[in-house]
């Protein structure tokens, strides 16, 4: 009989949780994290745009930018940009990413925050959805080796903001990437 009250609440406590699952529909795979150099100097290089939508990159390059100054990484750069125009049109992402990297190793950055984005869209449909897919490596700039890396994708509820679903990911995503920095 003492047990009563939390059998009459069962019901309810299985559908919170299975409602907590449904909020986050996301899928992440993510590599172990590695020891990095806390207080390290960091540069976010171009993002690149596999989706139809324009300046995808450029956002998420925005919203890891902030992430990583959030963690207190250390100093977070980004590596200069040529123009609006050629971030719109130019579909070689490799060569604006390669000469990026260049300039942060002229510069003598230790670490490189780097991605592209697979999806940055609102879901056609009554709900619109917003779905988010990204894959980000840090790599140690010296050398060019990609120390980590994660991929994921996440959809929102149809009125939450885009960006505010790239940020959760993002943030799960760099979460264990930088898990070993000291």
């Amino acid at each position: 009989m003492r047990y009563l009250p939390l059998l009459r609440r069962l019901p309810l406590l299985a559908a919170a949780g299975a409602l907590a699952l449904l909020a986050a529909c996301s899928t992440v795979e993510r590599g172990q994290s590695v020891p990095l150099e806390r207080g390290a100097s960091w540069v976010v290089l171009p993002f690149a745009n596999q989706t139809d939508t324009p300046l995808a990159g450029q956002r998420a390059e925005a919203v890891a930018q902030a992430l990583l100054i959030g963690q207190q990484v250390g100093a977070v750069r980004n590596a200069p940009r040529s123009t609006q125009q050629e971030a719109l049109f130019n579909s070689d992402d490799s060569q604006r990413q390669e000469e990026a990297l260049a300039w942060a190793r002229a510069q003598q950055v230790r670490y490189a925050l780097t991605g592209s984005v697979q999806e940055w869209r609102y879901k056609v449909g009554v709900d619109g959805e917003p779905a988010v897919g990204l894959t980000l490596q840090i790599i140690d700039v010296a050398n060019g080796n990609i120390l980590w890396s994660g991929t994921g994708g996440q959809s929102g509820w149809s009125r939450e903001a885009l960006t505010a679903v790239a940020h959760k990911l993002m943030r799960k995503l760099l979460h264990s990437g930088l898990a070993d920095a000291h």
